[in-house]
């Protein structure tokens, strides 16, 4: 079952927005999960088969492909993505790069590089933004430790300010074009949200709607 294809190739209908939201529900519990996992058995590290997970996650039956990189080309805005026989090798090569640069690299500042990166390669055919933002938050939890506490995480925080995520994200682009990468306006944006986070808690259990 492909509710997009059911749904008249529309992510607009009742049916699979209300997927969309379970699947949404799935992926928070998966994240949790695997940050909680990968800090009891001392494995912090990035792996493809995490994010085909989250991937996975984010938009089973809801499209082809899930958590699989994609077989086709996609275009982005004004963004064209690798084409789709280089993502495989393009996206082993960043997982390398992560894992180098786990040690020496602030956690949000890593978290930066997987925020972008992800998007740019844009590996799959749907659920990129969710899965990059997810995978942004795994790594920053693992190298911070633990489960950051908010009311409001950082994905949230950073779907909801997406005009000023996207801009940053345009302004990466633009640096990588002129020759220097320059993750300054992704890490400047990630660090004042995670601050927002991190001054928020959430209600007592006896608080929270049914």
């Amino acid at each position: 079952m492909i509710l997009f294809e059911l749904c008249g190739n529309t992510e607009q209908n009742p049916v699979y927005r209300e997927l969309e939201v379970s699947n949404g529900n799935r992926q928070y519990d998966f994240l949790r999960s695997i940050v909680g996992a990968a800090l009891a058995v001392d494995r912090a590290f990035l792996s493809n088969h995490i994010i085909k997970a989250l991937n996975f996650q984010a938009i089973t039956c809801l499209h082809t492909n899930a958590g699989e990189y994609r077989p086709c080309q996609v275009v982005v805005g004004n963004h064209r993505p690798p084409e789709h026989y280089r993502v495989e090798a393009l996206m082993d090569d960043f997982v390398n790069m992560v894992n180098r640069d786990w040690e020496q690299s602030d956690p949000v500042a890593l978290a930066a590089l997987v925020l972008w990166r992800l998007n740019h390669i844009h590996p799959f055919i749907n659920g990129n933004g969710r899965t990059a933002r997810a995978a942004c938050y795994f790594v920053l939890c693992v190298k911070a430790g633990g489960w950051l506490p908010g009311a409001t995480i950082l994905p949230e925080l950073i779907r909801r300010d997406r005009a000023e995520y996207v801009d940053a994200l345009r302004l990466v682009d633009e640096s990588v074009t002129q020759g220097a990468r320059d993750l300054s306006p992704l890490h400047e944006l990630l660090s004042k949200l995670i601050r927002e986070q991190l001054a928020t808690q959430p209600a007592p259990a006896d608080d929270q709607p049914d």
